[in-house]
This record gives structure tokens, C-alpha cells and sequence, in this order.
């Protein structure tokens, strides 16, 4: 049985994009959007814990795929990435949010095992001194430092954070915490 198909229906129309939700939570469903989550009780498309690989997806079938605050619980985020780099289309999409490691509520959640900077996901595009480490190979979009509170967090502080990363990173972000990361990777075909 083909995954988007169920019994003797089918579930998506192949000629339109189809979006993978990880860690969906509770949501309702929507055509062309499969969720998934660990927990059962949020009555996802599929109950399927991350760490677990291979995922049970063919290769190649999502034009996107959104991970929204799941990726810091995750065991080994290299074969994750890797994994969804082979069930995303060539071109496809990975959207990535994660609390910024400066963020308290990247240590107050005691499920989190990683705390994430702005260069995090670097590793996994062309150039960077380590690429070696994965085969999955994306093309940064976009990132962004997200800050909450007042004006001044989000309109000043934001533009230089986001400016002088690595200067934010290095002096500041003690002193003015992130809240959060936001991440755009686009899928390079290679080897997977």
C-alpha cells in the first residue's frame, strides 16, 4: 500500500504539494498536510518517535516539511536532518524552529537535550569546515533570532542580533536573551 494512500482511496492528489508536520501536536487535519507526533493522544496521521530511523516515508515525497520546537528533544540531530533531507524533495523545504540557547526555556524543559545557536544548522551546507560530518545537503534561505518582550527587544536588539550574529552570539546573548531560532533550509539533490 502506498503511504498516501488509505486501503482504496487515496489520501493526496501526487500532482500537488505535500507538507510533513513533525511534532504536529494538536491540530486538525488538512488535505495535504501529514502529521506526525510521538504522542498518540494528540490523534496524528502517523505515531512515529524520531529517534527511530528509517522513517516510515519513501524518499523523495514532501515538498515541505516543518519542525517546529522538536528538534532540541531529538537523540542524534545529524540523522535527523539526513532523514529528512531523503523524504524531501529536491528543492524541498525544512523549516526548523528551535529556542536560541540563550534562551531559559531551552534549559527549563528537561526533555530538551540540545540548546541551539544561530550557526547550528551550517553543518549541513556547502562550504562549512565540517560538512563532512552529514551527506544531507541544504541551502540556507533564511534564519532568524526571534526576541519577545518590549519594542525595544524586538525592533533594535533584533536588527543588530541578527546583523552581527556571531558578535550577539559571543558578547550578548547573556546579557539580552534570544527567544528563539527560525530556520529556512532549502533540499540540495546529493547522495543520501
Amino acid at each position: 500500500m502506498n503511504l498516501l494512500q488509505n486501503k482504496d482511496k487515496q489520501l493526496h492528489d501526487p500532482s500537488k504539494p505535500l507538507v510533513l508536520s513533525v511534532g504536529c501536536g494538536k491540530c486538525d487535519p488538512k488535505p495535504g498536510i501529514v502529521r506526525l507526533d510521538i504522542s498518540k493522544d494528540v490523534s496524528p496521521d502517523y505515531v512515529w518517535d524520531l529517534d527511530n530511523t528509517p522513517y516510515p516515508f519513501e524518499d523523495k515525497v514532501f515538498s515541505k516539511i516543518e519542525c517546529f520546537d522538536v528538534i532540541e528533544h531529538l537523540v542524534n540531530i545529524p540523522k535527523t536532518i539526513e532523514e529528512f533531507h531523503r523524504i524531501l524533495k529536491p528543492g524541498g523545504v525544512l523549516i526548523i524552529t528551535t529556542p536560541h540557547f540563550s534562551c531559559a526555556n531551552s534549559y527549563i524543559d528537561p526533555t530538551h537535550k540540545y540548546h541551539l545557536s544561530y550557526f547550528s544548522f551550517d553543518y549541513f551546507c556547502d562550504g562549512h569546515e565540517l560538512a563532512y560530518y552529514s551527506k544531507a545537503r541544504f541551502e540556507l534561505q533564511y534564519r532568524l533570532l526571534m526576541f519577545q518582550g518590549g519594542r525595544f527587544n524586538r525592533s533594535i536588539v533584533s536588527r543588530l542580533a541578527n546583523r552581527f550574529p556571531k558578535s550577539y552570539e559571543e558578547r550578548w546573548a547573556w546579557i539580552v536573551p534570544a527567544w528563539y531560532l527560525y530556520f529556512e533550509l532549502k533540499s540540495i539533490a546529493g547522495v543520501d
